[in-house]
């Protein structure tokens, strides 16, 4: 009898390593649709059907042992997630809640908060809206990738490391974070992790870094952007204080 075969084409797709991870289980509740448990001591995915590839695990690993990679895999499986969820004893609908803000609280529907739709238009007040705000940047560029480690404007620099949602939502990022301020931005979630840690690396490694600040959304996969801090302060040998900001969907620093 011929063996049925699940069709596989290119995604996004979970990948664990076991040798950064130290089985502390935060990742199993993270994901809602259970594609993570531990066994034998360790991390692991249990079905690449299961997987949807939105990132809602990254950021609840403290020792960044989470990342995602482009791979021929087994398609998402909604069907299939159901049935899992039911033999493991979850409820389909269970969602993770990291943070307990208002917008975490209001959200409705399935899937990872960085890509469900919300509406905030009817709240949003036109009052001040003859007011203007000059910019602060003091260079260019500011993609993580495109930067220049050596670049000038780093030496002695108060570095933000901001994930590139949170100019968006937060309406007074210029004036409350990026004044006096040099800047770098990224996504973790769809980005190449690796090529931002060895970048960071260096910057921090070839620079007199005065401070770090990480400015980061709410949800789940962008809590990437303050692993990858720590990791690189770390690999730079420097003692570097960091102070990680929390931007909310609608639009507050937690």
């Amino acid at each position: 009898m011929a063996r049925f075969s699940m069709a596989k084409k290119v995604r996004q797709v979970i990948k664990i390593d076991e040798e950064l991870c130290t089985g502390c289980g935060l990742c199993v509740p993270a994901c809602a649709e259970g594609a993570i448990q531990i066994i034998d001591g360790k991390a692991r995915l249990v079905s690449e059907r299961y997987c949807d590839g939105l990132g809602a695990c990254l950021g609840e690993c403290p020792v960044g042992a989470i990342s995602f990679e482009e791979r021929e895999s087994e398609e998402f499986d909604e069907t299939a997630v159901e049935a899992h969820l039911e033999s493991i004893g979850r409820k389909p609908s269970a969602k993770p809640e990291p943070h307990k803000s208002e917008s975490h609280q209001q959200m409705s529907g399935s899937g990872c908060p960085s890509a469900r739709t919300m509406d905030f238009r009817s709240s949003i007040s036109n009052e001040d809206a003859g007011i203007r705000l000059k910019s602060e940047l003091g260079q260019w560029p500011v993609k993580l990738y495109l930067v220049n480690p050596s670049a000038p404007y780093f030496q002695d620099a108060d570095l933000l490391i901001a994930a590139d949602c949170t100019p968006f939502a937060y309406a007074s990022l210029h004036p409350d974070f990026l004044k006096g301020r040099a800047v770098v931005i990224g996504c973790p979630k769809f980005d190449d992790n690796d090529i931002y840690l060895t970048k960071l690396t260096q910057i921090i490694s070839q620079n007199n870094i005065k401070s770090i600040t990480v400015l980061h959304m709410e949800v789940p996969c962008c809590f990437g952007m303050a692993v990858l801090a720590e990791k690189a302060t770390a690999a730079a040998g420097k003692n570097i204080p960091i102070q990680t900001k929390i931007v909310t969907l609608r639009g507050e620093v937690e």
